[in-house]
């Protein structure tokens, strides 16, 4: 760790780069305290790890996606670099721009620079359009860094989930470059300049809208191992329902995030929907609703955030279930928002301590009786 006498102004900056890749020589002076071989630095790297499937098949789809539309005839490594070009300035933005003012933060306050930014910058170009304008961008990570998460302390102390918070600003800011059927797919690539843009709607607009054959089971022109494997358009990271359970597996094997949040929120979204069939909310089957939109990236990586979510183990149950439920409950009664997980986590990141509160009272008081 470095040596805040010798860097008394810019100790937490120089600190933050001096253990980034190793631990530092200290140890608890006195008290007792947990002995463990994993840190926050460690969980934020795992959860950066299990998103890269999602994002290297996302960079492969965004070119599919762009070369499938305006008839280009690629091959895989062209749609696959071109996706990576496209999606590399998003990065750039989300992490120079989050970062910056961390450092700044930490820098004013005398505080040690935490690594939970590691994820949420990694996972804001994931669930926004690919096109969507970098200053845009920079706006929304702003916002969700500075009133998200700095005004309630830094990491650790937020309520709401950063990435998300993003996501819905960019969303109400700027909703014609966040909705409709012409922001799923790149409008540029490298050397043909601009051009206009080609209408992609997504499954989830298309069902939506009712066209859902039910003798095929094509929801318009996409079928089930369409959206399974990941080829439609969307948000990058949010397509692929194999690349996220890659990342569910590495996530849930390392005991990083809740398999009990994941599990419940997947119940409570297939009974919605199953209740929605029978209502004749909609007629697309009930597991439709796991595989369209960003339902399963959210559920495994933006519902079971240790800092937004509940906390007891019980509580996971009620929190999951409810996300996915009110999630497919947005989607079907809802004409003018139909991606209902965004709006379901950040609602229930901030019913999460009530759960909480609830479950501690429930078993204080069994206990009282017993």
């Amino acid at each position: 760790m470095a040596d805040e006498k010798k860097t008394p102004w810019w100790h937490s900056t120089v600190d933050a780069f001096d253990t980034f890749l190793r631990v530092p020589g200290t140890v608890t002076a006195k008290g007792a305290h947990v002995r463990d071989g994993i840190d926050l630095k460690r969980v934020m790297i795992m959860v950066v790890v299990a998103l890269v499937p999602a994002a290297l098949f996302g960079m492969y789809n965004v070119g599919l996606q762009t070369a499938t539309l305006y008839g280009l005839e690629w091959g895989f490594w062209r749609m696959f670099f071109y996706g990576l070009l496209r999606m590399l300035p998003l990065f750039v933005v989300s992490y120079v721009v989050g970062l910056a003012i961390e450092f700044a933060s930490s820098q004013i306050r005398g505080e040690e620079v935490n690594e939970g930014y590691l994820v949420t910058g990694f996972l804001i170009p994931l669930i926004v359009p690919v096109d969507v304008p970098l200053w845009m961008l920079a706006l929304a990570v702003a916002f969700s860094v500075i009133f998200v998460k700095e005004v309630f302390g830094g990491t650790g102390m937020n309520i709401w989930n950063p990435a998300l918070v993003a996501r819905a600003f960019l969303f109400f800011s700027y909703p014609s470059s966040m909705s409709g059927s012409s922001v799923w797919v790149s409008k540029t690539w490298a050397g043909l300049g601009d051009v206009d843009a080609i209408s992609a709607a997504t499954p989830l607009a298309i069902a939506h809208d009712g066209a859902f054959d039910a003798a095929t089971g094509a929801v318009g022109q996409y079928s089930f191992m369409d959206m399974f494997w990941g080829f439609i358009p969307g948000s990058t990271g949010e397509t692929s329902v194999v690349a996220i359970l890659l990342g569910a597996i590495l996530l849930v094997w390392s005991g990083v995030a809740s398999w009990k949040i994941m599990v419940s929120s997947i119940a409570g979204g297939l009974l919605v929907g199953w209740l929605g069939q029978l209502g004749g909310a909609t007629l697309v089957p009930c597991y439709y609703q796991i595989v369209m939109g960003g339902f399963l990236f959210g559920s495994v990586f933006m519902a079971t955030d240790p800092v937004t979510a509940a906390q007891t183990e019980t509580g996971k149950w009620i929190y999951g279930f409810l996300v996915g439920a009110l999630a497919v409950v947005v989607r079907l009664w809802n004409p003018g928002y139909m991606e209902g997980m965004m709006l379901a986590i950040l609602f229930m990141n901030t019913m999460a301590p009530l759960i909480d509160h609830c479950v501690v009272s429930v078993h204080t008081s069994r206990r009282a009786k017993a």
